[in-house]
Protein backbone atom coordinates (compact mmCIF):
# COMPACT_ATOMS: atom_id res chain seq x y z
CA UNK A 1 0.00 0.00 0.00
CA UNK A 2 1.51 3.32 -0.77
CA UNK A 3 2.67 6.19 1.93
CA UNK A 4 -0.36 8.39 3.07
CA UNK A 5 1.94 11.20 3.86
CA UNK A 6 3.97 10.77 0.79
CA UNK A 7 3.82 13.99 -1.71
CA UNK A 8 1.21 14.52 -4.09
CA UNK A 9 2.41 14.40 -7.71
CA UNK A 10 1.21 17.60 -9.15
CA UNK A 11 -0.05 16.55 -12.71
CA UNK A 12 -1.64 19.41 -14.90
CA UNK A 13 -5.30 18.63 -15.47
CA UNK A 14 -6.24 17.02 -18.61
CA UNK A 15 -6.57 19.15 -21.73
CA UNK A 16 -10.42 19.99 -22.90
CA UNK A 17 -11.63 22.60 -25.52
CA UNK A 18 -11.21 25.22 -23.15
CA UNK A 19 -7.78 24.64 -21.62
CA UNK A 20 -6.65 24.24 -25.26
CA UNK A 21 -7.89 27.79 -26.12
CA UNK A 22 -6.37 28.94 -23.06
CA UNK A 23 -3.03 27.75 -23.59
CA UNK A 24 -3.19 28.47 -27.16
CA UNK A 25 -3.36 32.00 -26.27
CA UNK A 26 -1.22 31.99 -24.06
CA UNK A 27 1.40 31.33 -26.51
CA UNK A 28 0.29 33.84 -28.94
CA UNK A 29 0.38 36.37 -26.57
CA UNK A 30 4.05 35.39 -25.62
CA UNK A 31 4.94 35.35 -29.64
CA UNK A 32 3.69 39.08 -29.74
CA UNK A 33 7.11 39.95 -27.46
CA UNK A 34 8.52 39.06 -30.73
CA UNK A 35 6.67 40.15 -33.14
CA UNK A 36 4.53 43.02 -31.40
CA UNK A 37 3.05 44.75 -34.28
CA UNK A 38 1.74 41.14 -36.05
CA UNK A 39 -1.37 41.87 -36.86
CA UNK A 40 -3.16 38.53 -38.23
CA UNK A 41 -1.63 37.17 -34.35
CA UNK A 42 -3.69 39.52 -32.87
CA UNK A 43 -7.16 39.15 -34.71
CA UNK A 44 -6.42 35.63 -33.77
CA UNK A 45 -6.15 36.37 -30.44
CA UNK A 46 -9.32 38.12 -30.74
CA UNK A 47 -11.26 35.60 -31.99
CA UNK A 48 -9.66 33.32 -29.31
CA UNK A 49 -10.66 35.55 -27.01
CA UNK A 50 -14.10 34.79 -27.82
CA UNK A 51 -14.25 31.33 -28.21
CA UNK A 52 -12.97 31.14 -24.22
CA UNK A 53 -15.79 34.13 -23.10
CA UNK A 54 -18.03 31.41 -25.19
CA UNK A 55 -16.97 28.35 -23.72
CA UNK A 56 -16.10 29.98 -20.54
CA UNK A 57 -20.10 31.12 -20.24
CA UNK A 58 -21.07 27.90 -21.36
CA UNK A 59 -19.66 26.19 -18.08
CA UNK A 60 -21.25 28.93 -16.01
CA UNK A 61 -18.15 30.31 -14.89
CA UNK A 62 -18.18 34.45 -14.65
CA UNK A 63 -14.52 35.65 -14.36
CA UNK A 64 -13.64 34.25 -17.42
CA UNK A 65 -15.61 36.20 -19.61
CA UNK A 66 -14.75 39.29 -18.00
CA UNK A 67 -11.12 39.15 -18.36
CA UNK A 68 -11.50 38.18 -22.01
CA UNK A 69 -13.39 41.15 -22.37
CA UNK A 70 -10.49 42.94 -20.76
CA UNK A 71 -7.19 41.24 -23.05
CA UNK A 72 -10.27 42.19 -26.46
CA UNK A 73 -9.76 46.04 -25.63
CA UNK A 74 -5.57 45.42 -24.96
CA UNK A 75 -5.06 42.91 -28.17
CA UNK A 76 -7.02 46.26 -30.27
CA UNK A 77 -4.83 48.71 -28.17
CA UNK A 78 -1.66 50.52 -30.49
CA UNK A 79 0.75 47.51 -29.73
CA UNK A 80 3.27 48.33 -27.32
CA UNK A 81 5.87 46.52 -24.56
CA UNK A 82 2.73 47.09 -22.19
CA UNK A 83 0.10 46.17 -23.82
CA UNK A 84 1.78 42.93 -24.64
CA UNK A 85 2.44 42.31 -20.87
CA UNK A 86 -1.25 43.08 -20.48
CA UNK A 87 -2.23 40.04 -22.69
CA UNK A 88 0.36 37.50 -21.47
CA UNK A 89 -0.55 38.56 -17.48
CA UNK A 90 -4.20 37.85 -18.71
CA UNK A 91 -3.72 34.89 -20.31
CA UNK A 92 -1.50 33.98 -17.09
CA UNK A 93 -4.81 34.61 -15.25
CA UNK A 94 -7.10 32.41 -17.55
CA UNK A 95 -4.78 29.30 -17.56
CA UNK A 96 -4.65 29.47 -13.67
CA UNK A 97 -8.46 29.58 -13.61
CA UNK A 98 -9.08 27.01 -15.92
CA UNK A 99 -6.41 24.90 -13.64
CA UNK A 100 -8.00 25.54 -10.53
CA UNK A 101 -11.18 24.68 -11.69
CA UNK A 102 -10.60 21.02 -13.30
CA UNK A 103 -8.94 20.53 -10.41
CA UNK A 104 -11.62 21.05 -8.00
CA UNK A 105 -10.20 23.96 -6.83
CA UNK A 106 -13.64 26.35 -7.91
Amino acid sequence: MSDPNAPRRSQPPLMDGLGKLCTEGKQLADYLWQVPKDEPARHKIVAILDQIAAEAGKQGRKEMPRICEELKTAAKATPSPQQVDVLVTGFDRLVNLWQAAKSGLL
